[in-house]
């Protein structure tokens, strides 16, 4: 077991589930921490990530660095995001292994089920039909992490857990318009047009300031704003969005899901991930997300509530939807000890707050 006093790795520390997990840590008394920024180390260099596990040693690593991004980044960058997750997987889990690590979390996503699994899904659903074309890369080489944890855990007995969380938001996320996941996209959008709405030109430099949109900032002219802001569907009058609506979606805060990662790191070892006596042993990996979903439509009218927009909410059926549903099945977390927090209205109005405050932290 880990006490106090255990060095525990956190790579992704700056991003937004690793950043949570980090103060998560620290506020249960866990100080020993060490996290490198991407600058600092580059987890795709096998030399550089050798040479800090021979300088640091640590007790433990909790994996949640990784290259990630919404629908259109996963369906136009397809080989960075199966080369590079590849290559951090190998390097941070292969040097923990070298070099001894006690306990290590790695931290995954649920779009490595196939694209029509049973709802809600299960942890056995892996592998049993085909995935979503737009993420198939990225949920390769996630389900590549996961195999590592499992195989290295069954070969040497090692102790390597893999968590699988759903779609995730909170402080710290990415705000950029086509790059990011659904959520903050979608509440940086309405925020946006409800400043044009109400001629709060003001917030919308400060906004292009702290986040420029294709090099488009504050110093630009209104008439440049506007019609870099239009390309992403962000006028005056409306907010248009991409696909139906209609896709089923579950969302878990970011700082729901750390308390989560740290309750499995402190409290679950790998033999607790599967029944004994199993005679093949497979699909160790833990869900971690609320049961609880939504459509894209309903959380659409969330955000433009919650940010108060009056204008109208449009959709452009010609992008697309991604998988039709991808509800979790918690019940394995549930008997590990484990249960979520925060509800989505309350994780919606958190979320609008939070990207109000750094707008205004930021400009002062």
């Amino acid at each position: 077991m880990l006490d106090k006093n255990s060095k525990i790795y956190v790579a992704g520390h700056k991003g937004l589930v690793g950043s949570a997990i980090w103060n998560n840590l620290k506020s249960r008394g866990y100080d020993n921490l060490v996290g490198r920024s991407h600058k600092e180390l580059d987890l795709l260099d096998p030399t550089a990530v050798k040479a800090f596990f021979d300088v640091e040693q640590p007790d433990a690593v909790v994996l949640a660095a990784a290259h990630v991004g919404g629908i259109m980044a996963n369906l136009n960058y397809r080989a960075d995001f199966i080369y590079q997750n590849l290559q951090i997987q190998q390097n941070v889990i292969g040097e923990s292994f070298r070099h001894g690590v006690k306990k290590l979390l790695f931290l995954g996503s649920t779009c490595i089920y196939p694209r029509m699994a049973l709802q809600p899904m299960k942890e056995d659903a892996l592998l049993t039909s085909e995935l979503e074309y737009t993420n198939e890369p990225y949920a390769i080489a996630k389900i590549a992490g996961l195999k590592m944890c499992e195989s290295f855990s069954l070969q040497y007995g090692c102790n390597y857990i893999a968590v699988m969380p759903t779609n995730l938001y909170g402080p710290n996320d990415n705000f950029h318009l086509e790059n990011s996941h659904v959520l903050p996209a979608m509440i940086r959008k309405v925020h946006l047009a409800k400043c044009l709405n109400e001629g709060r030109w003001e917030d919308v430099r400060r906004d292009l300031d702290l986040r420029p949109v294709e090099g488009v900032t504050g110093g630009n002219s209104e008439s440049e704003i506007t019609a870099e802001l239009a390309k992403f569907g962000i006028t005056s009058e409306a907010v248009t969005l991409w696909g139906t609506g209609s896709p089923m979606r579950e969302f878990l805060w970011s700082e729901d899901m750390a308390d989560a990662s740290v309750h499995v790191l402190l409290n679950v070892d790998f033999k607790d991930t599967y029944a004994p006596g199993e005679k093949e042993i497979r699909n160790c990996h833990i869900n971690v997300g609320t049961g609880k979903e939504l459509s894209i439509r309903e959380l659409a009218g969330k955000v433009i509530n919650t940010v108060g927009f009056k204008g109208e909410l449009r959709w452009d059926n010609s992008k697309p939807d991604g998988t039709p549903r991808k509800l979790t099945d918690v019940s394995k977390l549930h008997v590990l000890g484990w249960h979520h927090k925060v509800e989505i209205d309350d994780g919606v109005q958190k979320l609008y707050d939070w990207y109000k405050l750094g707008i205004c932290i930021n400009h002062n």
